[in-house]
């Protein structure tokens, strides 16, 4: 740490939807240096360029890192792997070399697209990886740069992201919901609705603990699944969203194969916590009840 003790946290993707919540939640934690795309609130950071992200941490000298930048657009990623990879990999390993050298904690997230969604059963961190897509092949690259590593790091992979801000199925589905008053939502896809600020608020809760020296990051580093509780369609998703937001909808079922996205997605991709809630002792909610919360922050 530094000489006041007060841990520098380098927070990378402070702009995104995961990160804007993490920028509260590690206030409690130590002084936190926002690092975007934009820099407009502290440094930029281009994480396609290595020599970016090498200058980011000579400027800032942190104590602790939290990556919560990506590349997301999945579609997209199809025709733009390099750029995909050089986000999700090639920065990743980049930062997992700068925290091994100065012996240094950090947190990354991960995703549930790196399996295949081909099981029945929610995945433990030890199933094999089988991504189906170029955006699962890079995060999945993400993940093995820093556990091959020597860098302290706590991985969190999560699922079906969503938030008050950014770009995320909730928002899309409420805008969708003024503007039409009929939608077709696939309805053979499973897995877990995770709001941001359940996953800023137990990052935040586990750092605390790491730098109050009362969590030995040697013993608790490591991959771990992160959701709420629970699992649904993103029809059932979206039937919800639309309920607790009085919204006036006919949504009907569609199958993957009539979505027609140029990125196959896993059909069932429900992560198993309970790594998680053992290690940390924390009980994650199900994903109805952050729903409603995050929904009360809309209105």
């Amino acid at each position: 740490m530094t000489n006041s003790n007060v841990p520098r946290i380098l927070l990378i993707g402070s702009d995104g939807q995961v990160g804007w919540e993490l920028r509260r939640s590690l206030a409690t934690v130590g002084q936190v240096i926002a690092a975007s795309l934009t820099g407009q609130e502290g440094p930029a950071v281009d994480l396609s360029q290595p020599d970016s992200v090498h200058q980011l941490f000579d400027a800032t000298a942190p104590d602790v890192v939290v990556n919560a930048a990506a590349y997301t657009a999945v579609d997209r990623a199809e025709t733009e792997p390099e750029l995909a990879l050089a986000i999700n990999g090639t920065a990743v390993a980049i930062m997992a070399e700068r925290a091994a050298a100065r012996g240094i904690p950090v947190v990354h997230y991960s995703t549930d697209f790196v399996f295949s969604g081909d099981t029945d059963h929610p995945y433990r961190e030890d199933d094999e990886p089988q991504p189906l897509n170029v955006y699962g092949q890079t995060k999945l690259a993400g993940e093995r740069a820093l556990l091959d590593s020597d860098a302290p790091a706590l991985i969190f992979r999560t699922a079906w992201v969503y938030g008050v801000r950014g770009n995320n199925f909730l928002l899309t589905m409420r805008r969708l919901f003024r503007e039409q008053s009929e939608l077709r939502v696939v309805n053979d896809q499973f897995g877990t609705p995770t709001w941001s600020r359940l996953l800023a608020e137990v990052t935040a809760q586990i750092l605390y603990r790491v730098v109050q020296g009362e969590l030995d990051m040697a013993r608790v580093q490591g991959l771990y699944h992160v959701t709420s509780a629970g699992a649904t369609s993103w029809l059932s998703f979206a039937e919800a969203i639309r309920d607790l937001s009085d919204a006036d909808c006919r949504l009907l079922p569609i199958a993957s194969a009539d979505y027609q996205a140029p990125a196959r997605r896993p059909a069932y991709s429900v992560l198993d916590t309970s790594r998680f809630r053992t290690t940390f002792g924390l009980t994650l909610p199900d994903w109805r009840h952050s729903l409603a919360l995050c929904l009360a922050d809309l209105r």
